[in-house]
């Protein structure tokens, strides 16, 4: 339990590092003050071109991937899956997506966790994973039928509990008794990042959303 708690907390002040924040105060740009204001990568790529917002991708992804890694070497992942065992590596998780949306560091004004949200899903094999590519390829076909990330985005958060509830009952091996914790958070998580997206879902539906490209 110790261990966990050690985990919990360098897995939010990771979440909560600012990388878009840094990278456009770099090249001498508040990020805040440009387009959306949001510090993440659809914003960096506003502010200072795809290069620099693939990086940011990959660092906020980072800062959700890492943490669930170390979870994983350390034993939290190995037979007999357990509930309580993925609900101690979930927390680590939850911990990261949330440093990212309410970070210390800025006042608990952060970004809308989907990046480091993609990084727990690739952490967590396979359980959140697989769901997870699903709901990438949702995600991609949104953005190549319309051009929004925002409303790529919601759609890939709405796709991932049902592609997870689906997986549960069609994989024999994935037992709900020892899975529910990751149904719950699945559930969760997503109502939080399309809460998060409110500006974004006004400015759809005003028909005033920026588009890639």
């Amino acid at each position: 339990m110790w261990l966990i708690v050690l985990l919990i907390v360098p897995a939010y002040l990771l979440g909560a590092a600012p990388f878009g924040l840094l990278i456009a105060k770099a090249n001498g740009i508040d990020l805040r003050k440009v387009g959306s204001g949001n510090i993440g990568a659809t914003n960096v790529s506003r502010a200072l071109g795809r290069k620099w917002a693939y990086i940011c991708f990959v660092l906020d992804a980072g800062k959700g991937l890492l943490p669930m890694l170390v979870v994983h070497f350390t034993g939290f992942s190995a037979e007999p899956i357990t509930a309580g065992k993925l609900t101690l590596w979930l927390l680590v998780g939850c911990a990261a997506i949330l440093g990212h949306i309410f970070p210390v560091y800025l006042r608990f004004k952060g970004g809308k966790g989907v990046s480091t949200c993609l990084g727990v899903v690739l952490g967590l094999w396979p359980y959140y994973t697989l769901p997870g590519l699903i709901a990438f390829l949702a995600w991609a076909l949104a953005l190549w039928l319309w051009r929004y990330v925002s409303l790529a985005s919601i759609l890939a958060a709405a796709v991932f509990p049902l592609a997870l509830i689906a997986l549960t009952i069609s994989i024999p091996e994935w037992e709900f008794a020892a899975l529910w914790p990751l149904v719950v958070i699945a559930v969760l998580m997503p109502l939080l990042i399309i809460a998060r997206h409110a500006e974004n879902i006004k400015r759809l539906l005003e028909g005033s959303e920026t588009k890639i490209g």
